[in-house]
């Protein structure tokens, strides 16, 4: 391997997908990532389907697309830590990793010796990385969080969804589970930031990542906007608080996204659409003053954007120079020539004799290119070889472990 972390090895104890994100995008960059699951389960995600990926005679697998998205360039151990003997491994395991991922309860695998405390003793380089719903600290530490209940709790479906007196009006979820990409992204974060200073130090230490403080923190401006004025912000459907127009708008033959970000950018729009005289209105010819009088403003452009395609918007205002686009389903997404040419759509061979379809990695690194090794593994899928490979063990002590059930 010559990735960037080529040289680092992981043992991801993480389930369902803040973790596992962070462990995928740690394997794109070249890491060695163990993924440890429960013998005869695995990861809750394994199982959260239909749809499956396919087999190599077309049928459906019992491998949930769910899991696929965010554990690709891993292996699959299968151990028992609550089993002393699973306990033994996992700690000699440790003692050969760089970086360890955990999403289980606060203290909850304290009570098998697996806590940061007790495997810093084993092996003081090690980065502990512990993603929670709350943190380590304060009343709500021991409770379990879910990206859904969290999206609630940390304000982000206070934003989101249609603005009071409007049909379908109420608080709404992102349409996936934002809080979890952004907490493994953060994750990741912390990790690489950990080994680059163990370079310097020496040491590894523990990072501490939460739901909670994640979803919080990537309010952005509309934290700000409440910080700053004590007002909370309130849902304005697909609206900007602070910039207008920067919305959708109905086309002759569907919605298009209108994103003007400056003055200059909503005269060149007026212009297009037919109604200059727009921009020069006092009401309207300044951002400030749009925001101020965005309820006057907004049905006038709709009246005139209605009298052409999407496309036809899309054409005529990209070449003014105003930001714009469709509005895409999936199936579109992956049609677009831009996409396609960036190479987003990938599949990958798997242990089924078929192929799992994925999506690439965002990140383009020009000496250290992100590398897809392998497609998500099956359950245990690597058990044998990594217990022969990195602890030594015979055959006969892998069978024996497996009559046991530890792994």
């Amino acid at each position: 391997m010559s990735g960037a972390l080529s040289h680092i090895r992981v043992l991801d104890l993480s389930r369902v997908l803040a973790g596992p994100w962070c462990g995928q995008i740690l394997g794109d960059l070249g890491a060695e990532v163990i993924k440890v699951e429960r013998p005869g389960s695995g990861d809750d995600t394994r199982h959260w389907g239909p749809p499956y990926i396919k087999d190599a005679e077309g049928g459906d697998s019992r491998e949930a697309a769910y899991f696929q998205s965010a554990n690709r360039n891993k292996q699959s151990l299968t151990l028992d830590f609550t089993q002393p003997e699973g306990q033994r491994l996992v700690r000699e395991l440790v003692a050969q990793c760089d970086v360890l991922l955990e999403n289980f309860k606060v203290g909850g695998l304290a009570a098998y010796g697996l806590d940061y405390e007790s495997l810093k003793a084993i092996n003081p380089r090690l980065i502990y990385c512990s993603i929670t719903g709350f943190g380590q600290t304060g009343p709500y530490a021991k409770r379990a969080g879910y990206d859904f209940m969290i999206q609630g709790l940390g304000g982000l479906m206070s934003l989101t969804g249609r603005p009071e007196g409007e049909e379908g009006a109420g608080p709404m979820k992102v349409g996936v589970a934002l809080t979890d990409i952004l907490t493994g992204l953060y994750a990741t974060v912390g990790v690489l930031a950990a080994l680059n200073q163990r370079e310097q130090s020496g040491i590894g230490q523990h990072i501490d990542v939460a739901l909670l403080d994640v979803q919080v923190a990537c309010l952005a401006n509309q934290a700000m906007n409440y910080l700053t004025t004590g007002a909370a912000p309130k849902r304005l459907g697909n609206a900007h608080p602070n910039i207008v127009p920067y919305q959708d708008f109905p086309s002759a033959d569907g919605n298009f996204i209108l994103a003007v970000g400056n003055d200059g950018q909503f005269r060149k729009f007026c212009e297009v659409a037919g109604v200059a005289h727009l921009a020069d209105d006092l009401r309207f010819a300044t951002n400030k003053a749009r925001v101020a009088h965005r309820v006057e403003l907004i049905p006038l452009l709709r009246q005139a954007t209605v009298f052409k395609t999407t496309a036809q918007w899309i054409e005529l205002l990209e070449t003014a120079g105003v930001p714009c686009g469709p509005i895409n389903d999936l199936s579109q997404v992956f049609a677009d020539p831009q996409v396609q040419a960036r190479g987003l759509r990938l599949d990958l061979p798997n242990a089924l004799g078929s192929t799992t379809p994925q999506v690439a990695s965002p990140l383009r690194l020009s000496a250290t290119p992100v590398a897809y090794r392998s497609a998500p593994p099956l359950l245990g899928q690597h058990t044998d070889d990594l217990l022969e490979r990195l602890l030594g063990m015979t055959e006969a002590q892998v069978a024996e472990l497996r009559k046991a059930g530890v792994i």
